[in-house]
């Protein structure tokens, strides 16, 4: 049912509108309730982060637009930056065209990272050496 209400959206014209909560109703959280999100920079447009919502969460996010996230290992909501000050405020949030994705452009301040680097994708390939990189000194 979800993927066949994502498929109808595809043939409405630009600019149309519809009810938030409609579209949260359909969206394609997992067997644990849970949806993955992209944390990307507003202004730079650098992927910083991925992390998981669940409704409650995305709701949340929505109502005090501060990334509150689903902690996995924690088993609870996570407010970003709560407890180390780096904080996640939501510029604007989309979902992709199957509604299994949400993108959030966001302003940080801090590290995104819990290792304290600007983002959590500093391990970059390269694929002529078959070596990974640490790109990306930490902040703190």
């Amino acid at each position: 049912m979800q993927r066949e209400y994502f498929q109808q959206l595809e043939n409405l014209p630009d600019k149309t509108s519809i009810k938030l909560s409609e579209i949260i109703e359909h969206l394609a959280f997992n067997e644990q309730g849970l949806i993955p999100v992209i944390a990307q920079d507003a202004t730079s447009k650098d992927i910083l982060m991925f992390a998981w919502m669940n409704k409650a969460s995305l709701i949340k996010t929505i109502d005090t637009k501060r990334m509150t996230y689903w902690s996995r290992s924690r088993n609870q909501l996570w407010i970003k930056g709560e407890t180390s000050g780096h904080t996640q405020t939501v510029k604007s949030m989309a979902f992709d065209c199957d509604g299994d994705v949400i993108l959030c452009q966001i302003d940080q301040v801090g590290a995104a990272c819990h290792t304290g680097r600007p983002g959590c994708f500093y391990l970059n390939v390269n694929f002529e050496q078959a070596q990974v990189t640490i790109l990306g000194d930490a902040l703190v």
